[in-house]
């Protein structure tokens, strides 16, 4: 059930046609696995938990550093040295007292993916880096889930929702790895991103609208462009090939 103050909390989505207290019931519900609390990892996070979105498990080994502050909102100067997992669940649980938080401290691999993802109803990536999205992707793979994808670099930026085997899997988009670097980035960049990687699992949990399935989505932001392409399922792919 909603309190009284979930009530008030959620007046405005809840005032969307089809929406109502059921289908915020089902936000309340749900459980979503965030992986990085990062650039992308800090505005999903902030607005699935202000969307009431129940269970929300976030994922990073890292400690944030001064150069991380010009994007990362999950964190401030006095975070600095501490876990990103442990300084997300404050953030989040200060905004939202009715939802719970659970922070994991460690790496993302093969051993680890399925235990974090636990019962989740989708996976969020917000991974700076190639090898560990797939292994995410596999994860997602593996328990039927999707998983929203999310990249940035400088002013652009890049989004998919894969739902394997419905859609091409995210190594079917992307089958090799690029180059792992230090990538320039303006914090407005994974705010874009992330926001709509937010929104995407919000329309997937209430219902509420289409996904961004089968398509690869390019946002442009210095000329302020937004451009959709058709993804493409290998047949041969190494991991939903045989599915």
């Amino acid at each position: 059930m909603l309190s009284e103050r979930e009530k008030l909390r959620y007046n405005r989505q809840m005032m969307m046609e089809g929406w109502g207290e059921e289908t915020q019931k089902k936000l309340k519900n749900s459980t979503v696995f965030i992986a990085g609390a990062g650039g992308l990892g800090s505005p999903v996070s902030v607005y699935l938990a202000v969307a009431g979105i129940g269970n929300i498990r976030i994922c990073d080994f890292d400690s944030p550093e001064w150069s991380n502050l010009n994007r990362q909102i999950l964190h401030n100067p006095s975070r600095i040295g501490i876990n990103k997992a442990t300084s997300a669940k404050l953030t989040l649980e200060s905004l939202n007292a009715d939802i719970n938080v659970t922070a994991f401290t460690h790496k993302i691999d093969e051993d680890s993916v399925d235990e974090m993802v636990g019962n989740a109803d989708l996976i969020v990536d917000c991974m700076d880096n190639f090898p560990t999205r797939y292994v995410l992707n596999d994860a997602a793979i593996r328990k039927g889930i999707p998983l929203v994808f999310g990249s940035i670099w400088g002013m652009e930026g890049r989004m998919s929702f894969v739902h394997s085997p419905e859609t091409p899997c995210l190594k079917c988009i992307f089958p090799e790895a690029p180059p792992k670097e230090v990538f320039p980035v303006v914090g407005a960049t994974p705010g874009v991103i992330g926001t709509l990687q937010a929104l995407e699992v919000v329309k997937y949990l209430s219902g509420a609208g289409p996904n961004l399935k089968g398509k690869l989505m390019v946002w442009n932001g210095l000329n302020a462009e937004f451009k959709n392409y058709k993804a493409y399922r290998d047949p041969e792919c190494p991991s939903c090939g045989s599915r």
